[in-house]
């Protein structure tokens, strides 16, 4: 597998007067060792704004895709960029795979990274920058991990989450993984989640498979988009509706096919996709939003419709409103 190596170890400071468009380097997150980690995007300057709008831009931690066994910041950095063309301050890591590295190994660093960053925000992004995690397919998994972590260790404070195709439940029993044409991909899951769940009682363990956790209180704000073709499609939409049920602000998109999901998101960047435009938007409009999505909304998960059109499923009969 393909890692990634960089020649020493960043500080905050370090980071702060670098240009972050992109670079990589290494996060000291003791006791555990050096995480490589791959920056997007920069701090504003005074008196400019992000591409949100935002006088600060918001800080993103992003875990790549790769069924927990595979993947790295190469492979990711299609999706790490478009959290930077919303207006992010983007660090990618490159977190420990299994099998060497099964459960909890991969939570843990990514808490780690969480801590050390958040600790840094003021100098990667600005004063005051909200903090986000972001992960799409089994990095989807390690970032709703993550926030269950910081919720249940009183910190550090989350403005959101951002899903993009999760992978939440090792049964992988729904009918959008039957009825699709998963192939080789379907079989690729099943043996990451056998790679990374070392122990079987760990399937329960809702930092290992956040769509079965049984307490979603103190979630925070949370993005979680699909779409039509999306062999995950299904339990992405149920941990979106009992992330409702439990009065979570949710917004929940599912994007017209194809998409390509997941292998169009596997990548390096620059490729052309269709739904690079509405994802980009998703992200951009989430980070300038969150004063209507705040924490003390009970109402349904909301589907928002910007363009290319998107719509909401009813596979998990997630109630659709088009105000915002």
């Amino acid at each position: 597998m393909h890692r990634q190596t960089a020649p020493a170890v960043i500080t905050a400071a370090d980071a702060s007067e670098a240009s972050l468009t992109r670079l990589d380097q290494q996060i000291s997150i003791s006791p555990l060792a050096p995480l490589n980690v791959r920056f997007y995007g920069r701090k504003a300057l005074p008196g400019s704004h992000s591409a949100a709008g935002l006088a600060v831009p918001p800080l993103v931690i992003h875990f790549h895709a790769g069924a927990f066994v595979a993947g790295s910041l190469d492979t990711g950095s299609s999706v790490a960029q478009l959290l930077a063309d919303a207006g992010a301050v983007v660090m990618s890591i490159d977190y420990p795979l299994a099998p060497a590295h099964p459960f909890p190994q991969a939570v843990e660093a990514g808490y780690a990274a969480l801590a050390w960053a958040f600790k840094a925000r003021q100098k990667l992004a600005g004063k005051g920058a909200q903090v986000f995690v972001a992960g799409e397919e089994a990095g989807g998994n390690l970032a709703a991990a993550v926030a269950l972590m910081a919720r249940d260790q009183h910190g550090p404070e989350l403005a959101g989450q951002i899903l993009l195709s999760p992978m939440l439940d090792p049964c992988m029993a729904t009918s959008s993984l039957r009825c699709a044409d998963a192939g080789p991909v379907g079989c690729t899951w099943a043996d990451g989640w056998h790679q990374y769940l070392a122990r079987i009682e760990d399937a329960c363990h809702p930092y290992a498979a956040p769509g079965l956790a049984t307490r979603l209180t103190g979630v925070p704000p949370t993005l979680l988009l699909t779409a039509s073709d999306d062999p995950l499609r299904d339990e992405a939409l149920a941990y979106a509706e009992r992330l409702r049920e439990a009065g979570r602000p949710v917004l929940v998109d599912v994007l017209p096919g194809p998409t390509g999901w997941p292998a169009s998101y596997l990548g390096a960047d620059g490729r052309v996709v269709t739904w690079a435009p509405a994802v980009r938007a998703h992200f951009q409009e989430f980070f300038d939003g969150l004063a209507v999505i705040d924490h003390a909304s009970t109402g349904p998960a909301v589907s928002r419709q910007l363009p290319p059109p998107v719509f909401a499923s009813s596979a998990t009969s997630i109630q659709s409103s088009r105000s915002t």
